[in-house]
Formats: C-alpha cells, sequence, structure tokens
C-alpha cells in the first residue's frame, strides 16, 4: 500500500529567556512596545505535520511519500529526511521563499511569544498529484495533513476528481477554517483525524451531527489524549484503545503526528483498525518520552518489548512480522 503525505515543513527555532516577560511589560506603554531579550538556549528543531508523520511511517519501514513545498535552505532537512526512509522527491522548492519556520521564546513563567513564517508552504498549492502518483506507480491512500489552506483544498479535490482514497486531518488549521471549507475537506474521506476538542469544532462549524459527519466518512479516528484512540465507522461499534504506560512525559510536540504515522503504517502492512491504532499509540509514547517530534530512536527490540507488554503476545506476534 503507497501512501503520501501532504502536510507543513518547517523548522523550529526555539528560544528561552530565562526572566519573566510580565517584568518587562509597562501597562501604559503596550500600544509602543518595543522589546528585545537575550536569551540563553536556542533549539532548532525540525518539524510540520507532513514531515513528521512522514519521518515516522519511515522509522517504521512503510516508505512514504512525503509531498509539500520547502525552500532552498532544505538540502540539509532533506538528507535527514532520506535516510531515515521518507521518499522527498515530491516536495517542490521554491525559488525564492524560505521553508516556513516557528520561532518562539519561553520565558520562565512558560509564557511565550512566537512567530510563524509561512514562506515556501504558500506554493504547496502548485503541487499536482497526478505527477506524485504517476512517479511511484500510484496512491493506494493520500492523508491530507495541516498546510497551505489552498493546498489542501486542491489536494482534496484531486483526490476525488481521480478516485484515490484520502485522509481528512485538519490540525491546526482548523481554527482558522470556516464551515463550508471544513464540509469541503472531510466529505467523502475515508478517513477523518481529529483530537476531542477538534471533533467538537468540526461540528459546531460545520453544522452536522456526529452521525451527519460519521455518514460522510469511513472512519472518524479520534485521539484521546492519555485515554488513547477512539475509531467508529456508521453502523459498527466504536474500536477503542489505550495507550502503553509513560516512562516519562517529556514533551507532547509531536505526539499526534506520530499517532498517525503508527496508525497509517498498520494500514500500510494490511493489519486491521485495531492494530494499526496500536502501533499509533505506541510510536506516540516514545514520542512523548523525547524532546523534539523526530527526535525519537526507534529500535525493533526496544519497540516490542513495550509493544508485548501494553498489547500481549498475540498483537506483538502479528506486528512483528511487518516490522523491520
Amino acid at each position: 500500500m503507497r501512501i503520501a503525505v501532504t502536510g507543513s515543513i518547517a523548522t523550529d527555532h526555539l528560544m528561552t529567556f530565562p526572566g519573566r516577560f510580565a517584568d518587562q511589560l509597562v501597562a501604559d506603554q503596550l500600544h509602543t512596545v518595543s522589546l528585545s531579550f537575550l536569551v540563553d538556549q536556542l533549539d532548532v528543531r525540525r518539524g510540520g505535520v507532513g514531515a513528521n508523520i512522514a519521518f515516522g511511517m519511515g522509522q517504521l519501514g512503510t516508505d512514504p511519500v512525503l509531498v509539500g513545498a520547502a525552500g532552498p535552505d532544505f538540502g540539509e532537512y532533506r538528507d535527514w529526511l532520506d535516510r531515515h526512509g521518507v521518499d522527498t522527491a515530491s516536495v517542490r522548492i521554491s525559488e525564492t521563499l524560505h521553508t516556513a519556520r516557528f520561532v518562539c521564546t519561553t520565558d520562565a513563567d512558560h509564557n511565550q511569544i512566537g512567530s510563524f513564517y509561512t514562506g515556501a508552504m504558500s506554493e504547496a498549492r502548485l503541487i499536482e498529484l497526478k505527477t506524485v502518483a504517476d512517479r511511484v506507480g500510484g496512491l493506494d491512500l493520500v492523508l491530507i495533513g495541516a498546510d497551505d489552506p489552498e493546498a489542501m483544498l486542491r489536494h482534496t479535490e484531486e483526490c476525488r476528481s481521480r478516485s484515490i482514497p484520502f485522509a481528512a486531518d485538519f490540525s491546526q488549521q482548523i481554527a482558522r477554517m470556516d464551515g463550508d471549507e471544513i464540509r469541503t475537506l472531510l466529505d467523502g474521506a475515508t478517513y477523518l483525524f481529529s483530537n476531542e476538542y477538534e471533533k467538537g469544532l468540526i461540528e459546531n462549524k460545520t453544522g452536522w451531527s456526529d452521525a451527519e459527519i460519521l455518514d460522510r466518512v469511513g472512519h472518524r479516528v479520534t485521539t484521546l489524549g492519555a485515554r488513547g484512540v477512539r475509531i467508529e465507522r456508521a453502523g459498527d461499534e466504536a474500536i477503542e484503545v489505550g495507550c502503553p504506560d509513560e516512562e516519562r512525559k517529556a514533551d507532547p510536540t509531536g505526539v499526534g503526528d506520530a499517532f498517525r504515522a503508527g496508525f497509517l503504517s498498520g494500514l500500510a502492512w494490511g493489519v486491521d483498525h485495531q492494530r494499526a491504532a496500536q502501533v499509533g499509540c505506541m510510536l506516540a509514547t516514545l514520542v512523548i518520552e523525547t524532546i523534539g517530534t523526530q527526535e525519537y530512536q526507534l529500535s525493533r527490540g526496544h519497540f516490542m518489548g513495550r509493544f508485548t507488554k501494553a498489547y500481549g503476545d498475540d498483537a506483538a506476534r502479528e506486528v512483528r512480522a511487518h516490522l523491520v
């Protein structure tokens, strides 16, 4: 099963200010703020929804095709993804714009001031999925993740017109989308991914009930935080899968992306939805124990040991046959 992952590609520049922002703000001068913070730490990390999901799938050996737009500064990031099993040949490289970038400063109270530069991400709308499909010999599923909004709409319409199954995953972009856009992006999706809060937001913005949405998608996959995930299909009993025990909680960033990577890898292997969700929850647990969205290491022995403890020998036997 060949899966393409569309979505943002970005780098995160994360800085730490040892003081408090509040101490630097003058109440009657907020209309003319001019501040500079001397930071004592800088972490540059690879990120972006599409890249994070593709990285996780590459770690699991499922050869994902990453579809998105980046700048001429993407070279080192591309090499990283290539080394970790991601097909990056369909990433569009802008001639004029840098790769999308998130710059954020966090103070001692964990308050944050950040900016997001979309950059080359705006050119994702120029990518034709047919070109991608022709290059790799066809696509069995396209995940349409958070990206340039026009790109998300174009990819969705192209999947419909070419009868390519697709998964709708609005993620961070749901906040700026209106009901019409959301209805367009989810109608006819084979899978609809969201967390619990996003689930409610989708229903509020579209005006559709949970039952009405289930009639319009093949499966609704809702992540439940520490409680795991629920998979629903109209007319069937819901499947619920819990999370493995965490060894520590280091950083929640990218946990949802990791779940999707594991779940999609399970689909690529041909296992059922329960097993795919277990793989997703296991990978998400490894990510929450690691600082950074692509900094975790997946060794077969460690993964299978944790997976067996969480889900039992029968589940482990089935997954072990696919995990390289």
